[in-house]
């Protein structure tokens, strides 16, 4: 017997919360209720999901495997959970926007926040996350419009490009700062913050330096542009960051200058080819793409 939904729904809901608790809340049934589909889940897929430890269910490294293949049903079920909603209390729709996590700590909530104004009935479905599980939610249906990097990755999409320049950061007492402009040649040797190493800055970057002929000497890596300022702030060394972050931020405990060769981070918004999108849908892809390729341009001047 094929697994049911309920039991996946189950499963994905202790991942989501944490414990066996809040996941019987989220759902509406007991405790014994929850672990009965998790058992009955293991047993039919013969599976062992979660090791149990002292009261608690910790997943198992097939339960992780598992959870992202679960994840995109169990959220699409959801919007069409909110979908029934929305039309049973006459709402005027829904914009959906996923996009990457650099937008979504300041810049995106600006712009969703302006888009909303004089729309009192309109719902909001946001989320930012990596770009490659963004482009999946809008090929399946899940958001009608993504934010992300490049590549782009699915067929079924179609694309507007936007490419920002990066800035470098250092710390405010850094004696680089005295300079308008900053090359690799002035970086040479100085500890560098960088994305992973597949990341487009990051390979051109390294490019950047090997062609200067200086020294590329990378102290540490992270996966988001925020966490690489916060390390820059407390001094542990410089970085090349996007422009949505430095917006997003106080300005406090670092400078930024421009990077020369330029070094751009190359963006799409991405919508699902054949799909049309709501009224709601054009008019927010219309307004964000005039808004980010304004910044565009101004990171590039």
């Amino acid at each position: 017997m094929a697994p049911r939904f309920r039991q996946y729904q189950a499963f994905h809901a202790i991942i989501e919360t944490g414990t066996v608790t809040a996941a019987a809340e989220a759902l509406g049934i007991s405790q014994p209720g929850i672990s009965n589909l998790i058992a009955e889940l293991e047993r039919q897929t013969k599976l062992k999901l979660f090791e149990r430890q002292r009261g608690r269910l910790i997943p198992t490294p097939e339960a992780a495997v598992l959870f992202q293949e679960v994840d995109t049903v169990v959220r699409g079920l959801d919007h069409v959970t909110q979908a029934v909603v929305d039309l049973q209390n006459q709402k005027a729709g829904q914009l959906q926007v996923a996009t990457s996590h650099a937008m979504a700590f300041g810049f995106m909530p600006g712009v969703i926040a302006d888009f909303l104004k004089g729309r009192p009935n309109l719902t909001i479905a946001f989320q930012s996350q990596y770009s490659s599980k963004i482009q999946e939610w809008v090929a399946a249906g899940l958001f009608e419009i993504g934010i992300c990097e490049v590549p782009l990755r699915h067929d079924g999409l179609d694309r507007h490009d936007i490419s920002f320049a990066v800035q470098c950061v250092l710390p405010e007492r850094s004696p680089l700062a005295q300079h308008d402009i900053l090359t690799p040649e002035m970086l040479s040797d100085e500890p560098f913050i960088v994305m992973g190493a597949d990341h487009m800055v990051t390979a051109r970057t390294r490019e950047a330096f090997q062609a200067a002929g200086a020294r590329l000497r990378i102290r540490g890596h992270t996966d988001l542009f925020r966490n690489a300022l916060n390390l820059v702030k407390e001094g542990l060394g410089v970085a090349l960051v996007d422009p949505f972050t430095l917006l997003s931020d106080d300005g406090k405990g670092y400078v930024a200058r421009p990077f020369d060769p330029a070094i751009s981070l190359d963006m799409i918004i991405v919508t699902a080819r054949g799909r049309p999108l709501s009224a709601v849908g054009r008019e927010f892809l219309e307004d964000v793409e005039g808004r980010l390729r304004a910044i565009g341009q101004k990171s590039e001047a």
